[in-house]
């Protein structure tokens, strides 16, 4: 049984009328993704037709999840509205305050231990207002949310960059900023600016090594980091159909790193296989009724061109692995050849010392199950391993289910390290170093999203990798970042020449989904007798009060900074150390855009003080 099933039966009882309304209003066919922003309209049905690019629009979002770090400061927010519960379904994920260093069970007692303060606000707030609440180890957010709450044709926002993980069961779901968030916690419109749209038509099918990981790898190369910026980019075509709905989420999740608003796909049978299999019949069965509505006209498809403001065709029977970085998630590269010539050129280190396989992108049952059969090929055919290899599991069902079937022990069997069902490494959260400034120059490869400097561990000199989960594990196994796992043989354990064939892996696990505690708190009908302290002198939370006035009239402000080149919320409020402030205003100021390059003196973290030059 789903979660919030009326809410969504809701959804898809209005969707009909307020999309064909939207047709007669535009005069066209419409995408997906105009389905769904005009079906969510704050007023209701379409009395115009909105100008992609230009006009601001006020939406309706259906549900809003937010993690431990920026849920702080959005409840602390939110506790200002003098409301008595949130206007729609809400959740709280603890994932980003646990950090990795020596395996799941150490590390989640001593992120429960040294952040206990924040969880208990965390679930006491929730508790109150009628929010959903997920504890430490549950799992990471985003595949949280592709379990039990995404569905097809809905809107959702999140308090993290990677909320668009949900675009792979058909949704449009936007990372936004904890105000935003808080005015629809209050009843209130969400603004945005109405999207241009991008088509990326999908043909042929991946096979081999080839892994809807390597899809949006190629995405990225093609358009940049700052190429998906103001739009929503949709993904359609046989090759789109073809995918799994876990596949499907891994490419919508990377849509981030190339700035896109978000990413979708439209519904098909691998997102209703997918909803069984988490028991959510009832929205499959929904969702079946209105199935029209929850993908592109066929028209749109037919003729892209007409209905996009920008079209990219890749062909995935001739795509191959790729691998990006280091530094920036849009540079790729093809394994082997290419990344050998590459390296070299640029001095990269070869020598990769860490393979880590996890995140929100790449943290499914499909995607352990793929790496795990190249791990076990290398305990098969006698190959020791030669970096070392750190897995995250997606979410505890993730977890049980993979360890009830095996998978988890072949990553053991390596000596692998499994971390915590959390971010970790992903976010900054590894304790790889005692002093991470001064580490030395080298070279690791994980199946995240992002690579830019000290992202992972906090060393500048570390040059970081984005590849597929199962090409992370040939790569740490061959120990080289210019191996070869299609054409390239290594020296087994007896001297003996051998080569990994294909991965294999399951879409779902053969026997279903099991769990034992997935870690969901469910809140009090009524949470007004709840209670709610902060310390007045914790480092890590800080209660608000209003600001005074500045009045309409600003005269002789300074401008501080002028941010230079690529400036992401990396760069906007680092993570890694800066997280255990993100709920005290006053100390996570301290954080502000250290990381980006001031344009006046092109250096980071360094400005000019304004009050004695």
């Amino acid at each position: 049984m789903a979660f919030d099933i009326d809410m969504i039966k809701k959804v898809y009882s209005q969707m009909v009328k307020r999309v064909d309304k939207a047709r007669e209003i535009t005069g066209k066919s419409l995408t997906l993704s105009e389905k769904i922003l005009y079906s969510h309209l704050w007023d209701g049905n379409a009395t115009k037709a909105f100008i992609r690019g230009n006009d601001y629009v006020d939406f309706a979002p259906d549900r809003i999840a937010c993690q431990d770090a920026t849920a702080q400061m959005a409840l602390l927010q939110f506790m200002q509205a003098g409301k008595s519960q949130v206007a729609v379904p809400t959740t709280v994920h603890c994932d980003h305050l646990i950090q990795a260093k020596d395996g799941a069970a150490t590390d989640l007692k001593n992120a429960n231990s040294v952040s206990s303060e924040v969880f208990n606000f965390l679930e006491s707030v929730s508790n109150k207002y009628g929010i959903g609440f997920w504890k430490p180890g549950a799992g990471i957010i985003h595949q949280v949310v592709l379990e039990n709450y995404a569905f097809p044709g809905g809107m959702m926002i999140g308090t993290d960059s990677h909320t668009v993980n949900a675009g792979g069961l058909g949704m449009i779901a936007i990372g936004v900023g904890g105000a935003d968030a808080v005015d629809v916690m209050a009843g209130m419109a969400w603004e945005l600016k109405f999207p241009k749209l991008i088509g990326v038509k999908l043909t042929g099918k991946v096979s081999g090594w080839t892994s809807p990981k390597d899809v949006i790898l190629k995405v990225a190369g093609i358009v940049s980091a700052k190429g998906g910026t103001g739009a929503i980019v949709e993904y359609f075509g046989d090759g789109a159909i073809s995918l799994s709905c876990t596949g499907k989420g891994t490419i919508c999740n990377m849509g981030a790193e190339i700035g896109a608003t978000t990413s979708t796909f439209g519904y098909d049978d691998s997102m209703e296989r997918y909803l069984r299999a988490t028991d959510r019949e009832d929205v499959a069965d929904a969702a079946n009724k209105v199935k029209d509505y929850l993908t592109g006209d066929a028209e749109v498809y037919e003729d892209p061109e007409s209905y996009f403001d920008q079209v990219i065709e890749i062909n995935l029977s001739e795509l191959g692995p790729l691998i990006n970085g280091p530094f920036t998630p849009d540079l790729s590269t093809q394994v082997g050849e290419q990344m050998t010539e590459r390296a070299t050129a640029n001095d990269w280190p070869l020598n990769v010392e860490w393979g880590l396989i996890g995140s929100c992108t790449n943290s499914s049952y499909e995607d352990l199950s793929r790496a795990s059969s190249i791990a076990q090929q290398a305990l098969d055919k006698g190959i020791k391993m030669k970096a070392e290899l750190g897995i995250n599991p997606g979410s505890e069902q993730v977890r049980y289910t993979a360890e009830r079937d095996g998978i988890l022990e072949v990553f053991e069997n390596l000596n692998a390290k499994l971390f915590t069902n959390a971010c970790g490494p992903c976010i900054g959260q590894w304790a790889r170093y005692n002093n991470p400034k001064n580490a030395p120059k080298n070279s690791i490869i994980h199946s995240f999203n992002r690579n830019f400097a000290k992202r992972a561990d906090g060393n500048p000199n570390t040059h970081a990798f984005v590849a597929s989960p199962e090409i992370t594990a040939a790569i740490a196994i061959a120990g080289r970042l210019d191996f070869n796992p299609l054409k390239d043989s290594l020296i087994n354990e007896n001297g003996k020449e051998v080569m990994f064939e294909e991965p294999t892996g399951w879409e779902l696990p053969p026997k279903g989904f099991e769990v034992k505690d997935n870690g969901y708190l469910a809140p009090e009908v009524d949470g007004s007798h709840v209670q709610i302290s902060v310390n007045e002198s914790s480092e890590r939370l800080q209660l608000l009060s209003p600001f005074v006035p500045l009045g309409n009239k600003i005269e002789g402000a300074k401008l501080l900074i002028k941010a230079f080149g690529k400036c992401t919320t990396d760069h906007i409020s680092m993570a890694g150390p800066w997280l255990r402030f993100r709920g005290h205003l006053d100390n996570i100021s301290n954080n502000c855009l250290i990381g980006a390059v001031n344009a006046f003196n092109m250096k980071t973290n360094f400005v000019k003080s304004q009050l004695d030059g």
